[in-house]
């Protein structure tokens, strides 16, 4: 058995940990409520746009230049993963990282696949195997749309060049702090509705529909570029405060069996 100053030593460690463990979740919790109010205002207003623009996109006519709707084959393939930049959030960071390998090795194992990062656990573990032609962790600094509508236009101009055929987004979308979907979701080509009852709605377009549809679609990117990085930015928090609330209970949990054990053997001692 331990003598009772390594064990004075291991409950003053541990409760140390819990200290930090638990005001961790707290500093998270507070920057999780912020996040989620964001992306949870945001959502509808995304998620509309886009679903107008696929119908608006499907009801144009293939000569009508729309030059994020071309499908191109695909040769080439860019997938863009969105981490953190910090660790201490369980699974959040390896799930993506996990999903781009697959995507990478599996799906397009026949294609050139590059990879473009936002958060830095991302940039570290795929830049050791693949080819990572941009890092962009710093938005976490100053999460704006202006900010991430920069990154969007770099991927439009690679996509028109013809520099990628197509552009995927990898990234947690939050659901509840417990609770984050992996999303594997085309970002380019555009993806038009194939049956959708919108298509046949009677519009009167003014100006013309297509003169509207090339003014909003990289709009809409945009704003599903900057959706993608919010939800991440709020799945993060989440992941952590519950990672940090259960460290913290396995903590206290450690610290009362480490006190037990050291009344059993002062107790000990003092027979002895």
């Amino acid at each position: 058995m331990a003598n009772l100053k390594e064990i004075r030593n291991r409950i003053a460690s541990v409760s140390s940990t819990m200290q930090i463990t638990s005001a961790m979740k707290m500093v998270s919790a507070a920057k999780l409520k912020k996040a989620q109010d964001a992306i949870t205002a945001m959502r509808p207003y995304a998620d509309k746009l886009t679903e107008l623009l696929q119908s608006l996109s499907a009801s144009l006519d293939a000569d009508s230049g729309n030059k994020f709707s071309v499908q191109r084959e695909v040769k080439k393939v860019l997938v863009v993963s969105i981490t953190s930049n910090r660790g201490l959030c369980g699974a959040f960071n390896s799930n993506i990282i996990k999903e781009s390998y697959q995507l990478a090795d599996e799906k397009y194992a026949n294609h050139e696949v590059s990879f473009l990062t936002i958060g830095k656990k991302a940039n570290d573990a795929l830049s050791k195997k693949y080819t990572v032609i941009g890092n962009h962790s710093e938005i976490y600094d100053d999460l704006t749309f202006d900010n991430s509508a920069e990154i969007a236009q770099l991927l439009m101009d690679k996509f028109v060049d013809s520099d990628f055929d197509k552009i995927i987004l990898v990234y947690n979308k939050f659901k509840n702090a417990a609770t984050q979907i992996i999303m594997n979701e085309q970002f380019l080509p555009i993806v038009p509705v194939e049956s959708s009852t919108n298509i046949n709605v009677d519009y009167i377009f003014e100006p013309s529909k297509v003169e509207i549809v090339e003014t909003l679609i990289p709009k809409s990117l945009k704003t599903q570029l900057y959706k993608a990085i919010r939800d991440s930015y709020a799945s993060e928090h989440g992941a952590r405060m519950t990672a940090m609330h259960k460290a913290t209970d396995n903590a206290t949990e450690l610290r009362d069996q480490l006190k037990l054990t050291y009344n059993k053997a002062r107790q000990a001692a003092i027979t002895n």
